[in-house]
């Protein structure tokens, strides 16, 4: 829950931040990549750690730094220490996410995989939906340094509870040396392999999609359909809702409907979306119950879809998995940090270059998957 907080929760606080800090739009924009890049980089690294020391120590050592980084944050004196802080948040954040995949892999096979991938999505769902709507109150209430405040001793709880309840699931007789070759190796081994670029790059682009609106949040929401900073929940919310309907489908599916079959479905309620987004950004009023229905509608088919491709990826390599989430991830959430640095702040000037972004990222992401079904000799496209 830790990376979704440390994006959603201060998205209200930009306008609060820049104003003390005398930095335009694109500087606190700018944090936000800082983190993204900073995660992309060190999700290389903690599948291969995890797969070297074992699970529980990699997880237990990213909860520690994250919680130094998040007191920097709250007690930043300009903008450029809060780059620092956030980029330090970013290398440590991405422990949970990625050894989280890598322990359902460990302990769980097949549908049963795709199932617990499912219901983790819908538990760790709670945190996006959540998080804007206590950023605001917090905001509004105590001032944006209270963000972080309540974000460090909610760190420091689940680095406790963590301590106490996580097993180790890695034992040793089944890891990987933490070697410079052996892991260029295994690097070579991952890449080397299109399956799994392609397998990559499809949730990435889904992702990417969608984080558009929430990158360009603050002008989505305030500059562009007057919601207050009070109001960030008329965004997250549908958003999160729709996750955790398409993850409940998934889940339901798993065994029951080929994921072939699974992934066609994701795909109707994405491209539904797309063309009802971009009907709406052309002709209708700017009313924010109106631009953020198709964005919920999206989130159920990319929710159905992620769980299945994240569990086919896995399985190309066995005894790899925490080294394959770690390259998938970085791929994600690379393309991600572009998107906010980059892309959003072009895109976010009017609902209809947000849309067509979204349209965009997910015809790619279709063109990837049906490249995918090609080479594994699927015929049929879904």
């Amino acid at each position: 829950m830790l990376g979704p907080f440390s994006i959603d929760l201060y998205l209200p606080a930009f306008g609060a931040i820049g104003g003390e800090f005398g930095v335009p739009q694109v500087a606190l924009q700018a944090t936000l990549s800082a983190y993204l890049f900073a995660y992309a980089f060190m999700m290389l690294w903690h599948g291969a750690l995890s797969d070297a020391l074992g699970r529980r120590p990699v997880v237990l050592a990213g909860l520690a730094v994250y919680a130094v980084a998040t007191l920097g944050c709250a007690i930043a004196g300009n903008i450029e220490s809060l780059w620092l802080v956030r980029a330090l948040q970013g290398l440590s954040a991405g422990a949970g996410l990625v050894v989280g995949r890598a322990i359902i892999r460990d302990r769980y096979h097949g549908s049963e995989a795709q199932k617990v991938m499912s219901q983790i999505t819908l538990v760790f769902s709670i945190a996006p939906a959540v998080a804007p709507v206590v950023g605001g109150i917090l905001l509004n209430t105590l001032g944006w340094r209270s963000i972080f405040w309540v974000l460090f001793a909610f760190t420091l709880a689940v680095l406790a509870w963590t301590a106490r309840s996580l097993p180790e699931t890695h034992p040793p007789s089944a890891r990987t040396p933490l070697h410079p070759r052996t892991m260029a190796r295994n690097y070579r081994a991952v890449l080397g392999r299109p399956e799994f670029l392609l397998l990559a790059f499809v949730p990435a682009l889904n992702f990417c999609a969608f984080f558009l609106y929430v990158a360009g949040a603050q002008s989505f929401l305030v500059d562009l359909l007057g919601v207050s900073t009070w109001g960030f929940g008329w965004l997250f919310i549908p958003l999160i809702t729709g996750v955790m309907i398409g993850a409940t489908v998934s889940g339901r599916v798993a065994g029951r409907l080929a994921a072939r079959r699974t992934v066609r479905l994701g795909y109707l309620f994405m491209a539904a979306a797309c063309v009802l987004n971009l009907a709406l950004a052309a002709f209708a009023p700017p009313h924010v119950a109106i631009h953020v229905a198709p964005i919920f509608v999206y989130m159920i088919g990319s929710s159905i879809v992620m769980p299945t491709i994240v569990v086919m990826m896995l399985d190309l390599f066995p005894t790899m998995r925490g080294l394959a989430s770690s390259l998938q991830g970085f791929v994600q959430f690379t393309l991600s940090g572009i998107i906010a640095g980059t892309i959003a702040p072009i895109l976010d000037r009017s609902l209809f270059t947000l849309a067509a972004g979204m349209a965009a990222f997910t015809l790619a992401s279709f063109a990837l998957w049906v490249i995918y079904l090609q080479r594994t000799r699927v015929v049929s496209p879904p």
